[in-house]
């Protein structure tokens, strides 16, 4: 939470409180990914839990995390335990990332290179009405009032032939 407010204030983060060791971590956890895929609430679910023995990490290698992970029809991100633990929940997510910190960093990455990429359109859209205004400035500038008059001349000319034509007629 400390990262995701440091690297991009503006983020939304929703919490889904379930434990995550012990006999109900699975189910709670599960719960939590069908919530968010139910309210549609959030556009990624991030798992996340620091390390712990292998008795404590056991939730996050059960066939009903993996089966709500892999159902999911948001990108779920796996961020359990420390860079050397991993569980099944790992193969079955979208994404892993070795430590919830690094999830975090993650997250905010991809949405900085949403923002720099947006950015850049924006100073390329700039530049592009910079220029077609310049480019009608000179054709303006190039337009002198003799031509202009000259123009004139010709249509009134020619609608002065044709009051002439139907005034013959």
């Amino acid at each position: 939470l400390n990262i995701v407010g440091r690297r991009h204030a503006v983020l939304h983060i929703l919490l889904y409180p379930a434990v995550v060791q012990g006999e109900s971590a699975a189910a709670e956890v599960a719960a939590g990914i069908a919530y968010f895929n139910t309210t549609r609430s959030a556009d990624i679910v991030v798992i996340a839990r620091g390390g712990g023995s292998l008795e404590d990490m056991a939730p996050f290698n059960s066939e009903v995390l993996a089966r709500a992970i892999a159902a999911s029809e948001l990108p779920v991100v796996s961020a359990v335990g420390h860079e050397t633990d991993f569980s099944i929940a790992d193969f079955v997510a979208d994404l892993r990332a070795p430590t919830p910190a690094a999830a975090a960093e993650l997250i905010t990455e991809a949405q900085h290179k949403v923002e720099e990429r947006i950015e850049r359109l924006q100073r390329r859209l700039e530049r592009a009405s910079r220029y077609k205004m310049m480019q009608a400035s000179e054709r303006l500038a190039r337009i002198s009032i003799d031509t202009s008059l000259a123009r004139l001349r010709n249509v009134f000319g020619r609608r002065q032939q044709r009051i002439d034509e139907l005034c013959f007629r």
